[in-house]
């Protein structure tokens, strides 16, 4: 797996290196230190006057819980963090006409000893690819403050070109949109929700790990093979990750050549355009739509209380 280190590629370079399984990462930027800034400032004072990375000693897993159910939709429907997020794509050179972002969120991950499930999911190894996500979708992941690898994501790049089994036929989008992610609150021992997940053994040594200053960026394919390292520091790692596609590669069908996934439903009508949040064009997200539109809720539309849940580490 190659990486690469503040390239300075234009977008459609970045792209078409991260189709083929590359790994790009950025410097923190103006804009991402405002956008990291700006996710510390709410974190911080709802967990106050307690420092959020040391929350899980000073709270129980039932008060973090309710927390963080009204912290997290605060950030996502915060008036300042789309704008922030847009000025964040502007920065690395991302099309305003062609590219379409999501929501960013919120995450923690606790020490593994106290919250790993529901709204602070600790992700087993897995493709966003199993949940519905196109296969042009590009991750993007910057950390809130220091962190060490035993804190991190963790990459398993062997099976970036390699079929895995898994029983992602069981996922269907528009059912975790109605059930799965307003759940999220509701678990707090070990997460029943359904996720797909590799029905093979895995071999995930070596894994990789990259480690980025607060603002320092990772970006993605959403097919790549990752997974939360379980957090055997005393200290919570909190991060915001957001996702791209750009609506010229969604249309052309262009993105990762692996293609394991069986779920049905997409996620395609999530983004909007970066430029004036106009929401993807019906007709082209139509054309990604498998397995029956009344399964559950095409769009997810949030209790302004509720936590936003996704599937990235």
């Amino acid at each position: 797996m190659d990486v690469h280190v503040d390239g300075g590629y234009p977008s459609t370079v970045m792209r078409s290196k991260i189709y083929r399984g590359e790994i790009v990462i950025l410097s923190p930027t103006a804009a991402t230190k405002a956008l990291v800034a700006h996710a510390a400032a709410l974190t911080e004072a709802a967990f106050a006057p307690h420092d959020p990375r040391l929350a899980h000693k000073h709270f129980t897993v039932a008060e973090c819980v309710e927390i963080l159910t009204q912290l997290k939709p605060h950030f996502i429907h915060h008036p300042e963090t789309q704008l922030l997020l847009r000025d964040v794509l502007g920065a690395y050179g991302c099309d305003p006409g062609r590219t379409y972002q999501d929501v960013p969120r919120l995450r923690v991950a606790f020490p593994s000893d106290f919250l790993t499930a529901g709204i602070a999911y600790a992700h087993h190894p897995h493709r966003d690819t199993w949940y519905s996500a196109p296969k042009s979708q590009i991750n993007w992941w910057l950390p809130i403050y220091p962190f060490l690898p035993e804190q991190g994501m963790a990459f398993h790049p062997q099976y970036w070109n390699r079929k895995i089994v898994n029983d992602s036929e069981q996922f269907n989008y528009y059912r975790w949109n109605a059930e799965g992610r307003k759940n999220a609150a509701k678990e707090t021992g070990v997460d029943t929700r359904y996720q797909p997940r590799a029905q093979e053994a895995l071999n995930l040594e070596p894994q990789i790990c990259f480690v980025t200053p607060p603002g320092g960026t990772i970006v993605f394919s959403a097919a790549q093979l990752h997974s939360t390292i379980p957090n055997v520091t005393d200290t919570a790692r909190w991060s915001i990750d957001f996702r791209t596609v750009d609506i010229g590669d969604v249309a052309e069908d262009i993105g990762a050549p692996i293609d394991d996934s069986l779920c049905t439903g997409t996620s395609l009508r999530d983004f909007k355009r970066m430029a004036d949040f106009a929401p993807m064009p019906e007709e082209i997200a139509k054309a990604f739509d498998s397995g029956s539109l009344s399964a559950g809720v095409t769009v997810f539309r949030p209790d302004p209380h509720a936590d936003q849940s996704e599937t990235v580490a």
